[in-house]
């Protein structure tokens, strides 16, 4: 049995949202400005990767927020090892919980928060190797802080239960030593960045899916392709009663792909709520689709992507995108921006500065098309690109 330490730090990130530039001893501040807890959402993004090992892994964790509920959601087996008092938890809940993880002599402990949630599990971590004069048990963090500076967290939510994988289906995974680095909140937000290290922790160095302190040159597509995923994955978490027609192409499929959702590669599925609603359809059938949608008012939001070499968009391999479907689309509130156009850079770059095409058979919407849109090219991370009707 895989023996998973888990935690999470229930209000890590929660700053962001209200341009709090973080969350340390802001946490009651950010809750008045109305901003909502979302680091137990992406912790369950990353479990439900381990889904299919559910009966091969125990999770030791924390009560309620603090893992317990997460795990407990998706149906893993579970074992309480601490207890808070209260769920405005503090440091001291994640000192204690790892101490308790570190006694059970856990596998790996999985960790949601940012770099302060980082530094509290560095430190008894790395007091625990001392003492005990072994090896640091390893360590991996599941991004969900305001800032992530650290060399110890995975690229996504998505990547960080892609490596733990590796570990349960017992895959050769090196480790290595990965950096807790943190900024100072009080002067960050007085647009003073001073980054210090804190110490390091033994992670999985999985370099598809961890991310470096700094990094550099060429972007490896594959870990590109997670990042974009787990960006589209995130508005769909946001608007898990919205619909999202998934269109045609390699970049898509990987999309579906880190869904586990069946995709048609040459077609276009519907997906709500990270579900598979409908497959492979038709013009017609997608156009009843958004019919049912507009009388219960659903947001649609269209992801596609373009055709490698040509810039395409519209009207190559993807008819059953019409310029009515299209209209629907791009007519309701935020207009184009319905449209999620996802793409690497290095797609982009091999388009040498060519513009996107939209070829949708009707030249009035391919003018209306026209302009900078923009392109989701990892997570969080865009950029605007031009579209043009065909010459």
């Amino acid at each position: 049995m895989f023996k998973l330490g888990f935690i999470i730090n229930p209000i890590a990130g929660i700053g962001g949202s209200v341009a709090l530039k973080g969350s340390d001893d802001m946490a009651q501040h950010a809750l008045a400005l109305g901003a909502k807890p979302k680091a137990n959402a992406r912790a369950q993004t990353a479990l439900k990767v381990l889904l299919p090992y559910q009966d091969e892994i125990m999770i030791y964790t924390a009560n309620n927020q603090m893992g317990e509920q997460a795990a407990k959601d998706l149906g893993f087996n579970t074992k309480l090892v601490y207890q808070t008092d209260t769920n405005a938890t503090q440091a001291f809940d994640t000192e204690q919980a790892v101490s308790a993880l570190l006694a059970e002599q856990v596998d790996i402990i999985l960790f949601a928060g940012g770099d302060g949630t980082a530094r509290n599990i560095a430190k008894i971590v790395s007091a625990n190797a001392i003492q005990s004069e072994q090896p640091q048990i390893p360590v991996l963090g599941i991004p969900a802080g305001c800032k992530i500076h650290s060399g110890v967290y995975a690229i996504t939510p998505t990547a960080a239960g892609r490596v733990v994988e590796l570990m349960v289906t017992k895959q050769l995974v090196t480790l290595t030593d990965g950096d807790v680095m943190d900024i100072d909140e009080a002067l960050f937000r007085q647009g003073v960045v001073k980054a210090k290290r804190f110490g390091e922790m033994q992670i999985p160095s999985e370099l598809r899916y961890v991310q470096a302190v700094k990094s550099g040159g060429k972007e490896s597509d594959e870990l590109v392709l997670h990042d974009i995923s787990e960006d589209v994955i995130s508005h769909m978490a946001e608007d898990e009663h919205g619909l999202f027609i998934i269109g045609s192409g390699s970049t898509t499929d990987f999309l579906m792909s880190e869904l586990g959702l069946d995709n048609t590669l040459l077609g276009v599925d519907l997906v709500q709520n990270e579900a598979l609603i409908a497959n492979d359809l038709t013009e017609a059938e997608l156009w009843q689709q958004l019919m049912q949608a507009k009388q219960t008012l659903q947001k649609v939001t269209l992801v596609i992507t373009l055709i490698g070499g040509q810039g395409h968009i519209f009207g190559r391999g993807n008819q059953q995108l019409s310029p009515r479907v299209i209209r629907y689309i791009i007519g309701q509130p935020r207009g184009k921006e319905n449209i999620m156009i996802i793409a690497t850079k290095t797609k982009l770059t091999a388009l040498n500065n060519r513009p996107l095409i939209c070829d949708t058979g009707d030249s009035a919407l391919d003018q209306l098309l026209s302009g900078f849109m923009a392109i989701s090219t990892g997570y969080k991370d865009q950029v605007l690109y031009p579209v043009s009707s065909p010459l």
